[in-house]
């Protein structure tokens, strides 16, 4: 399958690391003008660099904002005041007993891994509906099924990303316009690393590390190895491109066989 997304642009949030900037790249790759957008411009610069290095044709945009704010949201909006992919990919996690999670925990989980979504979507959906084509895609979790007993502010933050999904691509039917959610499984990433670890202890190498940590904690896996970011690009880039104008409202899965239960 051949996807070219030449003249296009994407904004991908958090996108200075990890899957946002896999995903990033992959759709550098196909062709797209790229926007990267964090907190801080020096990581973003070398996210930019990083991304040249293996696509040196790509055209690359960075716009540090705080997406996890109003504020932040306008920043964005009025550096790039239109675009044809929108890939909100921006999202916190962490363990936590359930009965030690604040108030402020929950609020912070919810005002960044859902609202930020939010926002971007009702300043970027107008256009998109109004030009007759556009691409939006949430990027949840399996632990917004199978919610995790140590991360549960976070599942909850996921199964919220989901509903969001499916009520804004009922907005945008008929439109040209898609909606949809990527459901990931357990992906290798710095902060993953760190968050095995946590679990599984230090002393194992990291092959034996995150194979342990799959089978002690995500044993529903079939691949029981953790998932490359590499692996949920290439379904966004999928997503993203005109081969998949028949799918909306849907919850795609990369998944590692992790969840056991269907997605309406």
């Amino acid at each position: 399958m051949r996807i070219d997304l030449a003249g296009r642009t994407a904004v991908v949030t958090g996108s200075s690391q990890g899957i946002g900037l896999a995903i990033a790249t992959a759709l550098a790759g196909a062709g797209a003008r790229v926007v990267l957008t964090g907190r801080g411009q020096d990581r973003l610069d070398g996210a930019a660099d990083v991304l040249r290095g293996t696509e040196p044709d790509a055209d690359v945009l960075t716009v540090a904002c705080d997406l996890a704010t109003e504020e932040g949201a306008a920043e964005l909006h009025e550096a790039v005041p239109a675009t044809d992919v929108l890939v909100n990919n921006l999202g916190v996690f962490g363990s936590r007993p359930p009965l030690d999670i604040t108030d402020e925990e929950w609020r912070a989980y919810f005002d960044t891994n859902v609202l930020s979504a939010v926002r971007l979507i009702r300043l970027y959906l107008p256009g998109m509906t109004a030009r007759g084509w556009g691409r939006v895609q949430n990027i949840a979790s399996d632990s917004a099924i199978v919610i995790p007993a140590e991360m549960i502010h976070y599942g909850m933050s996921k199964t919220a990303l989901l509903a969001v999904s499916r009520g804004f691509a009922k907005e945008a039917a008929g439109t040209g316009v898609t909606v949809n959610s990527v459901i990931a499984g357990p992906t290798h990433t710095g902060g993953v690393e760190d968050f095995v670890r946590e679990l599984v202890g230090g002393d194992l190498p990291w092959d034996e590390a995150q194979r342990a940590f799959m089978r002690l904690h995500r044993p529903q896996s079939l691949i029981q190895r953790l998932i490359e970011p590499e692996e949920i690009a290439n379904l966004v880039v999928y997503l993203s491109s005109p081969q998949a104008s028949a799918t909306t409202g849907a919850a795609m899965r990369v998944d590692g066989g992790y969840i056991d239960s269907i997605v309406p």
